[in-house]
């Protein structure tokens, strides 16, 4: 049966916080956050994930890492596996356009580590989009179906469990980043990313059930701040944020969340999505 999607909120860190910077933050924006009706994940630095854990303890935020290795072991020297960080976290980011970029992280490894994140039970938050050379030249779309398209073949057969019961939005969860609007100050059309949104569900669709496809939630992510979140927020095609710089304020995560809030009640309100 057709659900109503979830509204997700999803703090990337990045390279920022000390152990006990991160727990500080983490308890200060649990206690700004107070919004049932919204997911909410912290993904620290690794360093900080006990902390931030025992800082979210007796709270419902929850937490995640910003990335893991594409094998569950082996001779890679300083990385972190999925089976490594699941008793701690639930939730990996995957994909990230500044891992594509400085790592050289292709399509296929970023399936592997969505495969590793399903054999150990974490959700991935998959992140997928395009560079400023590629929207200009009218590439967006032919590369982010590429993009969705690979990291599935990649992923390979798995079984996709309704999960109906599920308010967190099943296994998997996709995150839309035009490159071009990370750290740059500017940001996607609302109707723009929307769009987008549909085209991944529409892509997803070819290697999931269709039905879970279009409950598939994807976010937006693109120097997302309490001012620019409202015009995203307000296309049913998109269910929340993946937030970096302002996720490190207090006062911005409370901000997105409460806008996050209104949307994930009308949501209710309005019923599943068809």
């Amino acid at each position: 049966m057709p659900r109503v999607r979830p509204v997700i909120v999803v703090a990337n860190w990045k390279m920022n916080t000390t152990p006990r910077e991160a727990g500080d933050l983490a308890g200060r924006i649990a206690a700004a956050t107070n919004e049932p009706d919204v997911v909410r994940v912290i993904c620290p630095p690794f360093v900080g994930l006990h902390a931030v854990r025992d800082a979210l303890a007796g709270t419902d935020v929850q937490l995640g890492v910003q990335n893991v290795h594409w094998e569950q072991a082996g001779a890679y020297t300083g990385e972190i596996s999925a089976a490594m960080v699941a008793g701690l976290a639930g939730w990996a980011i995957v994909g990230h356009s500044e891992r594509r970029r400085d790592q050289h992280e292709t399509d296929e490894r970023i399936g592997q580590k969505m495969r590793r994140c399903h054999e150990t039970g974490i959700r991935p938050i998959f992140c997928v989009g395009e560079k400023l050379d590629e929207r200009e030249s009218g590439r967006a779309e032919q590369v982010v179906r590429s993009q969705v398209e690979a990291a599935f073949e990649a992923l390979g057969p798995v079984e996709w469990p309704a999960h109906d019961d599920d308010a967190t939005g099943g296994w998997l969860v996709v995150a839309y980043e035009p490159v071009w609007a990370i750290g740059t100050g500017r940001t996607a059309r609302g109707s723009d990313a929307a769009e987008m949104a549909e085209l991944i569900r529409e892509t997803a669709g070819n290697a999931m059930p269709r039905e879970q496809a279009a409950a598939l939630p994807v976010l937006y992510g693109g120097s997302v701040t309490s001012a620019t979140i409202g015009e995203f927020l307000a296309e049913p095609a998109l269910d929340g944020a993946l937030v970096g710089g302002a996720s490190l304020k207090v006062d911005e995560m409370a901000g997105i969340v409460a806008r996050a809030a209104v949307g994930a009640r009308a949501r209710k309100s309005a019923g599943p999505v068809s």
